[in-house]
């Protein structure tokens, strides 16, 4: 009888032991899983919060559609809220918010990018820095800081520009849009070498109007450099527009802001015009 009993005994403790590890199993498990919900919960929270305190708000969004069928996206700022920067990305994928800057080839810049004398994607005259309209003098967006004026300026070199100021500004090279020069426009476009003006195809610009708006457009349908530019005068800056570029286009006519994703053919391109704030 003492054998059984002690044998009872033991078997009572080995059950016991077993439910303890278990018991201790479940809880860590229970306790594991609590903390991966919670750093999970606060990582998304964090990464929100994050985005949401790092994206621009100072500028408005804008789609529309002309009777030609054009159907356009305006990202309308003032131009000492954005900067030009080299991404060599598709602006869609980046953080920032903005359109794509000017011609490009492979990494090398071809057009005009330039910061306070300092061209975005390389040494100054570098080739591919973005010092350039490389082989053609072209229209060329600039920003005067000193007297928060902009202008179009035909040039082959970043070193004719001409501001008041050359620590505080910025270049955007592309083709000359010719803006309240409707019977002229063609000629300048032909003479700066604009690259399938006739073809429909998806297209970017940079404009401005007589208040000093800045206007970022890109268009979502394909048309001809006429049918973008007669969009862009009949759905734009209220028939106050002064005068504009156009930038690269086709698959490189990129947009990301809060409303709007446009990838274009999703190729990665040099350099963008960037909303700063």
């Amino acid at each position: 009888m003492s054998n059984e009993t002690e044998f009872s005994k033991q078997g009572g403790k080995r059950i016991g032991a077993v439910v303890l590890v278990l018991l201790i199993v479940v809880a860590a498990a229970v306790l594991l899983f609590y903390f991966m919900l919670s750093s999970l919960k606060a990582k998304s929270e964090g990464s929100e919060g994050t985005a949401a305190g790092n994206h621009p708000t100072a500028y408005a969004y804008e789609k529309a559609t002309a009777t030609n069928g054009m159907e356009l996206h305006v990202l309308a700022t003032k131009p000492s809220n954005v900067t030009l920067e080299t991404i060599q990305n598709n602006v869609a994928l980046t953080p920032d918010y903005g359109i794509n800057g000017g011609f490009f080839y492979e990494k090398a810049l071809l057009s005009i990018a330039v910061v306070n004398s300092l061209p975005v994607n390389g040494a100054i005259d570098e080739y591919g820095s973005g010092s350039k309209n490389v082989k053609y003098k072209r229209g060329t967006l600039v920003w005067d800081g000193a007297n928060n004026t902009l202008s179009v300026q035909v040039v082959g070199d970043a070193s004719e520009l001409k501001v008041m100021d050359h620590t505080r500004f910025w270049a955007q090279g592309g083709i000359s849009m010719s803006l309240g020069k409707d019977e002229a426009w063609e000629q300048q476009i032909l003479a700066e070498q604009a690259p399938y003006p006739d073809e429909a195809r998806l297209r970017s610009a940079a404009i401005y109007d007589r208040n000093g708006i800045l206007y970022l457009v890109v268009s979502s349908t394909k048309g001809t450099l006429a049918e973008f530019r007669d969009a862009i005068v009949e759905e734009v800056g209220d028939g106050l527009l002064e005068d504009g570029i156009f930038l690269d286009g086709d698959g490189s006519s990129q947009l990301r802001s809060a409303e709007a994703q446009l990838t274009g053919d999703n190729r990665p391109v040099v350099q963008m015009m960037k909303i700063v704030k």
